[in-house]
Parts: C-alpha cells; sequence; structure tokens
C-alpha cells in the first residue's frame, strides 16, 4: 500500500507481491487485507487506485465479505475524469487496454496543459474501476444498498466503457423491496418482496411463479424458467419464456420488460404493478442478467377485491401499447 501512495515505482513489484499474499492469506487476514485495498484505491493516483481496486473484486469472488462503497464512490470521479479526457481528446480515442505511452502523454499535454495527468490516468483506469464495482456491486447487498442513487456522471461515461451499464443496473437494484401487484380482470391484488431481481423479465417471471395456477388461470412457468430465474444456470434445451401479461404502472404507462423494477414509480410509498391482458405474444431468453446474484419474489400478503375499491378509481387505464 505504501507503494501505491507514496508513488514509488517499486509499485508493480509490490503489487505482485501482495498478490500471492492475499493467496495464501487466512479469513482474518483477507478480510484486513480488502479493508485496505478498498481504502486505498479511493485515495492513490487513479490508475494505480484502479489495480488495487481489481485486487479488491478478486477477493469478493473468492468469498471475501468486502465492502465496495469505497471503490464505487472513487468510481464517479474517475468517470468524470474519463469522460474529460474522451471528450477533449475527439476521435480516435486510444484503447485504455493498451495502456498510455509517451506518445499519448504528450498529445495529451498538448490539449490540456497542466492538468493533463489525473484525467489521462482516469482513462486507463476506468475500466479496472469498473470491472472492480461490478464485482463489489455483485457480492454485497450492503454496497447496492449503499449506492442506490443515480449517478449521471457515471452514467454518461458508459458511452466510452459500455461495462458501466451494469454498475448502473447493480446500482438500482432493489433489494427487499415490497411491490403492490393488481390484478386489473379480477380485481385482486397481492403484495410481494423481491431480492436480487435484475430487470422485469425476472420480475415478470417470478411473479407467473408465484401467481398463475395458483391464484390466477394459466399456464404455470416451465420448472426450468424457475431454476434459471432464482438460484440455477439455463439448463440445455430450456425454452424461450412466453410472456402471461402485459406490465402496467399506477399512471397505465406500459412496464418493459426490458426495464429494472425501480423503473417503475412510485405511487404514495408504493409501487404499483397492474397485470392487464397482453395486447401481443411476448417471449424472452430465459435466466437471470447477473447469474451470481439469486433472485427470489415471496407473497407476503393476498387482498380480496374489496380490499382494493379505493385503488382502481386512482389507477390509469392502460395506454396503447406498441410490440418491441
Amino acid at each position: 500500500m505504501e507503494a501505491a501512495r507514496n508513488g514509488g515505482a517499486d509499485f508493480g513489484q509490490s503489487l505482485r507481491e501482495a498478490r500471492q499474499a492475499i493467496g495464501a492469506a487466512g479469513p482474518e487476514e483477507a478480510i484486513a487485507a480488502a479493508h485496505l485495498l478498498v481504502d486505498a484505491s479511493a485515495e492513490v493516483m487513479p490508475q494505480r487506485g484502479g489495480w488495487l481496486a481489481a485486487l479488491a473484486g478478486s477477493l469478493a469472488e473468492k468469498g471475501v465479505d468486502v465492502d465496495g462503497i469505497p471503490v464505487v464512490e472513487r468510481l464517479s470521479g474517475i468517470a468524470a475524469g474519463a469522460v474529460t479526457f474522451a471528450e477533449t481528446w475527439g476521435p480516435d480515442l486510444p484503447d485504455p487496454a493498451q495502456g498510455p505511452n509517451q506518445q499519448i502523454w504528450e498529445r495529451t499535454r498538448q490539449l490540456m496543459g497542466e492538468r493533463a495527468r489525473i484525467p489521462m490516468q482516469c482513462w486507463y483506469a476506468l475500466p479496472h474501476f469498473t470491472k472492480s464495482a461490478v464485482t463489489l456491486l455483485t457480492y454485497s447487498p450492503a454496497t447496492r444498498v449503499a449506492v442506490r442513487d443515480h449517478d449521471d456522471v457515471v452514467d454518461r461515461a458508459a458511452e466510452y466503457c459500455p461495462e458501466l451499464e451494469y454498475v448502473r443496473d447493480l446500482r438500482r437494484m432493489l433489494d427487499g423491496e415490497d411491490l403492490l401487484i393488481l390484478d386489473r380482470p379480477t380485481r385482486r391484488g397481492w403484495s410481494v418482496t423481491i431480492h436480487g431481481v435484475g430487470d422485469n423479465f425476472q420480475l415478470h417471471t417470478l411473479l407467473a411463479a408465484a401467481l398463475v395456477g395458483r391464484a390466477l388461470p394459466g399456464t404455470p412457468p416451465d420448472l426450468r424458467w424457475m431454476r434459471c430465474f432464482t438460484t440455477g444456470e439455463v439448463e440445455p434445451g430450456t425454452p424461450p419464456v412466453t410472456g402471461w401479461w402485459r406490465l402496467t404502472d399506477a399512471h397505465g404507462e406500459q412496464i418493459r420488460n426490458e426495464g429494472v423494477p425501480a423503473d417503475i414509480p412510485v405511487l404514495g410509498e408504493t409501487r404499483v404493478v397492474v397485470l392487464d391482458p397482453p395486447p401481443y405474444p411476448s417471449s424472452w431468453p430465459p435466466g437471470r442478467r447477473f447469474p451470481l446474484i439469486p433472485g427470489s419474489l415471496a407473497l407476503d400478503a393476498t387482498y380480496h377485491p374489496d380490499d382494493l375499491a379505493a385503488w382502481w378509481p386512482i389507477l390509469k387505464p392502460p395506454q396503447t401499447a406498441r410490440p418491441h
């Protein structure tokens, strides 16, 4: 860590030694190393911080409980610097995977003057911080909850680093979120709680598993769909999922399967999902967007139509839907 903080030329050798030491470390030592790595990654120069963040991510992959908040928060500044570099450089951006060279440094300094070093380092550090953030957000629900808000700068940088789209959606994943589900044809309703739901394809399928063939008529989901949308892998030969409804929000707008549950508007203090008959057939590939995150949907309460009489007058009818 001292080599990273002090800018010593022996950083590369120190990093290799740290990797070897961590590989042989016991559980308590690995946790202590993870704390040091994430804290240092947020403090040192961007390029070196990126390597430390990547090492912290590798610890999370091995089962170490890593607090990813410092890395995700530092990512915002790294993304801002990378966007500045990209917008100043113009077309034909250098490949960040190749690393900087003297020619790139000279051109950056010509374009940006004395402030050139940090944006250039941010450009080359962005992939490392992005990969680490995806890993840490994947393995740590606590990190996801702590950094749930939007970050417009990070989202802008996705133009140059598409993997940041995963950071965006992981940051918005709703763990332990309550939803009110209302079936327009029967006027019945349910409260559910979701965990680890990465997109509305997954939400749609899990809702069908909880309701269809039980509380509502229809063909229940294939068991293979259920396994791969909760904790399992996609089994060979698993067919595409066939949709059951058009999901609609409280304003009558279609809830796109391509979106995420966080897109669903809140009415009062509750996200409301209305089940409407599908205007056209829909289908999608089986499997979770984030395969390493288990997904679940728990049915908490069932409501009789009389219980929901006050809801229907304030819900808008479904707007015209067009297939995508």
